[in-house]
Parts: structure tokens; sequence; C-alpha cells
């Protein structure tokens, strides 16, 4: 509640039980609410006894004790079987902290009533400050009417908030069913697991939490020896980022004079820039240059790639005159972070970006993406894309982060189709690279079609890549004739020599000389 008049607002601060599952406790802001019940829904083998057990075996290694009773579920030594290879089980806590009780005799023989009872005794025996009953559905089942199974979920509800017990129920009902825990408890967290194409998605639906803020909606989730680990959609997780401090901007150079000069000077530090192009048109070996080009002024860089490793990236380096690549990638200053080719998480990726940027501590760092397709493969929702890049792109900026995105066009196409289109509405510059043919031959071109609070040159220019590394035309006079496919005037005399394409390392072709002009034979006279 707030009173006017400038009084301060009062606010109810819930103590809380940290759950010890990454990024579980940043979706409830905090952790769960003590004394407070929670319904944890889900499929067989959606990991809710998994997920239980992880916040257990937290809790107690943190001062609490846990009574964990069991309704006709797997049996105990069959469920710490299957525990024993998760890097958070501790078999020491048992059964002195982790106290395990089955209650299914009880409930057959005496019904809810004497499973509360039972449950009861149990609690104040042991002291627990975590409860969770597992099975859930057995108990439903057994109730006589949902009215006698809400007044069991009632009654336990008023002991345990005596008791300050924070309490989880365990059910594999479908979370899309009416059930009535959904109003007897005070949050609900659905798990599930379902197929998109071949690709198993397993996820973390919070429909309610009552007491406290919560990011609400659907994260994904997955599962390793470490337990569960909650990945929240980037959207949400970024949707109010703090602010950057301000500070002067500098320019940032590929280190490609004529580039450069269209650029004038560079991009500027902290924005967003999409390169696009083709595949085969350089979009790689432009990043990497840009990144060469910072570290040879001292500015660290980050490499975030999905199709090519260490090793072959900077061989292709060394091939194209960026030999000093390896040493700046030796040094520590360039960091390669490959994603080899698994089925990601797109927002697990996000978090692994941003995550090394925080460990590293640097200032103007330059980034590559190569590319957006490798995020694009990893969406589960295709029309989140838009939001995800958005928020991403936004974060970085207030790091101060200068980005470099790189993106797919067609091959051949009449027109510049990009893949998403809305990427223009979250990127600052744009840069597009091509290919054009003449005559049997393929150029490559260069343009600028975007870039905001910088004055910029718009003229496309003719570049190539050779060994000795990538060069920009110095005028338009060789991508004027290109697109046009006429001959290049030069000095008013006709010249039909074209350059090399794409970055031919072969010898000028020498200019025919003209014939010698035959004199004509005098006549004679009769």
């Amino acid at each position: 509640m707030s009173s006017e008049g400038g009084a301060d607002e009062k606010k109810t601060i819930h103590p809380r039980l940290e759950t010890g599952v990454p990024r579980l406790d940043f979706i409830t802001k905090g952790g769960l609410i003590q004394g407070a019940s929670y319904a944890v829904l889900g499929p067989p083998g959606a990991g809710k006894t998994l997920l239980a057990h992880q916040i257990a075996f937290w809790h107690v290694q943190h001062g609490g004790k846990v009574l964990y009773v069991t309704l006709l579920t797997e049996s105990h030594a069959r469920m710490l079987a299957n525990l024993e290879g998760m890097s958070f089980f501790d078999a020491s806590v048992i059964p002195e902290k982790l106290h395990y009780l089955s209650g299914f005799r009880q409930l057959e023989a005496e019904g809810l009533k004497g499973l509360l009872e039972l449950v009861r005794r149990a609690a104040r025996q042991h002291q627990a400050t975590l409860l969770i009953l597992d099975g859930m559905d057995v108990a439903k089942d057994l109730a006589r009417s949902d009215l006698t199974y809400k007044r069991f979920l009632q009654e336990l509800q008023t002991f345990i908030g005596i008791l300050g017990c924070t309490t989880l129920l365990l059910s594999p009902h479908d979370p899309s069913e009416l059930l009535p825990e959904t109003t007897a408890v005070d949050g609900i967290f659905a798990l599930s697991l379902w197929l998109s194409g071949p690709r198993a998605v397993r996820e973390l639906l919070t429909l309610k939490f009552r007491g406290s803020a919560a990011l609400l909606g659907k994260h994904e989730l997955e599962i390793s020896d470490r337990g569960v680990i909650v990945h929240p959609r980037t959207e949400v997780q970024f949707s109010d980022p703090v602010e950057r401090v301000e500070g002067e901007r500098v320019r940032m150079a590929f280190g490609v004079p004529r580039l450069d000069e269209s650029l004038h000077g560079g991009l500027l530090s902290g924005s967003t820039t999409l390169l696009l192009g083709a595949p085969g048109t350089g979009k790689t070996l432009l990043g990497l240059r840009f990144l060469l080009e910072g570290a040879r002024q001292g500015q660290p860089g980050v490499y975030f790639g999905f199709y090519e490793t260490s090793q072959r990236l900077i061989e292709k380096a060394e091939g194209v005159g960026m030999g000093d690549l390896r040493k700046y990638v030796d040094a520590g200053l360039i960091e390669i972070q490959w994603q080899p080719p698994l089925e990601h998480n797109m927002d697990a990726l996000a978090e692994r970006l941003l995550e090394r940027i925080h460990e590293r501590k640097v200032k103007r760092l330059r980034l590559f993406v190569d590319s957006v397709a490798g995020f694009r493969s990893a969406a589960v929702y295709p029309d989140r894309m838009s939001r995800f890049f958005s928020a991403l792109s936004h974060q970085l900026r207030m790091l101060d982060v200068t980005t470099l995105y790189s993106d797919e066009t067609a091959l051949f196409a009449p027109g510049v189709d990009a893949p998403q289109p809305e990427a223009t509405a979250y990127v600052e510059n744009v840069i597009l690279l091509r290919y054009v043919e003449l005559r049997s031959q393929l150029y490559r071109l260069i343009s600028i079609m975007k870039m905001r609070e910088s004055q910029y040159d718009s003229g496309i220019r003719e570049f190539s890549i050779t060994d000795r590394g990538i060069t920009v035309a110095d005028t338009f006079e060789s991508a004027e004739a290109v697109l046009t496919g006429h001959a290049i005037m030069r000095g008013g005399a006709r010249d039909v020599r074209r350059k090399a394409p794409m970055g031919e390392n072969a010898k000028p072709r020498k200019r025919p000389q003209p014939k010698a002009r035959r004199k004509p034979t005098p006549r004679r006279r009769s």
C-alpha cells in the first residue's frame, strides 16, 4: 500500500526459500515464499521428482530439514539409485536432514484424514522446514469428492503455515486440467516434455505465484548431471537492463581503407551491425578482419560462431593475409567461442554469451556473431526471433559491446530479401555483400545500406579477397561497370579490361596491340 503526500511506500517483504535451481530463483524474484504451498505438475518423465530433490538437497545443505512423503510412487531405494549420478546428491544427509516416509498405507487405510495426521506427526518430529508430497494424484483419486480433497489441502496449508514449512505437491496431471489444487495452492509450476520435429523440448511454465512478482509464461529447461537448469526467455530476462554509463563513443574501424572511409572512420562503439550476404561473399572474413583490427589496437574481441572450429578459422585467416590472428587468439585478446553442432537452446546460447562477456570485465569489446542462422535453428518458436534479438542487442549495447551479426541472403536473387526483415529495426547499421554475374564471371560488391547516428557513403564498390587480404576499390567505376555490364571508359578511349573476379590472383591480361595497317599499293599509269 502507498499513501499520498510523499510518504514512503510500505511493502510486505516475505522471507524466501532459495531453490538452488539455476535461474528458477530469478524467475520467482528471489525464491519460494516460506510457508507457502506450490503445485508441481507434469507428465511422467518431465522432471518433477528430480526438481524436488534438487531443491531438497540444496535446502539441507543450507541448514534446512526436509520431509519427503511418497504416495504409491517408486520405492525409496529405486528413487535414490536414480539420483546418485547427480552432482547435488549427498547420501550423508539421509535420513537425519532429509527423511523419507511412505504414506500410501496410511492413506489407503484411513483416508486423507489419516494421511494428514501422519504428515503432522512426522513434520513435528523431524522439525521439517520443507515438505514434499510426491504422488498427489493418488490422494485425489482416493478422496470421496473434490470438496474433501480441497478441505485436506486447506487443513494441510493451515498446519504448515503455523510451522512455517514450505510445501511442494507433485502430481502427474496435465496443467490444462482444472484441478482442486490450482485454486488452493499459492503457486503452480508445470513441467512439460514434447517433440518439436525430432527434437525433445522441455519447458517450465509458471502459471501462478502469489505474494510476489514473477516471470510468468514458458521457459525452456534442460536436464544434465547438474540437475534441472532453467533458461528464462531472453526478452523477459533482459526486459529492464541496467543503463550504460555514458561515455565518449569512438570509431571502430575494419582496417580496410576504402570501407573505413565509407563509414567515416568506422562503426560507432556500442552499435549493432548486420552483415547481409549470400554464402561465400566474405561475411566471416570481414567479421574476423573487424576483430583483428581491434586486437591490433589493443581492443578485446569475441568470435561467437556455429560452423567453424577455432583451428579452421585461423587457417582461413592465414590464407587471406591475416596471419597474426593466431597470435592474438593465443594471447587471449581474441576469444573464439565455437558452438558444436548440437541441439542448442536459444536462450541458453544468449546466457552463455552474456555471462562470458561479464566474466571478462573488459571495455570496448568487439563481438562477431556468425551467424544469426545458428540462433534461428535453435528457436522452438520462430515468432520469438524478433523480440529475442531486440532484447539481446539492447543488452549488448548497454554493455558497450560493438556487435556484428552475419546473416545469409539467397545466393542469386534479383532483389535483396533479408531472412529476418524486422532485423533492421533493432540494428543501427546494415552492410550488404553480394555477388553479381557478368559474362560468365562472378564479382563481389559491398555497400552500406543503413547507418544511424552517423554520415556514411552509400555508394556501391567492388571488393576482392586475395592472399594479401580484403581490398575495396578506390572508386565506384568498377562496380558501375559490373552492374551495367558496360566497358569502363578511361581517358576517352574504350578499355575493355576488367579486374579478376572474386579476388583471383591472375596476372593482368596483356592489352592486344593494334595490327599495323597495310599501305595501299600504288597504281601504275597506263
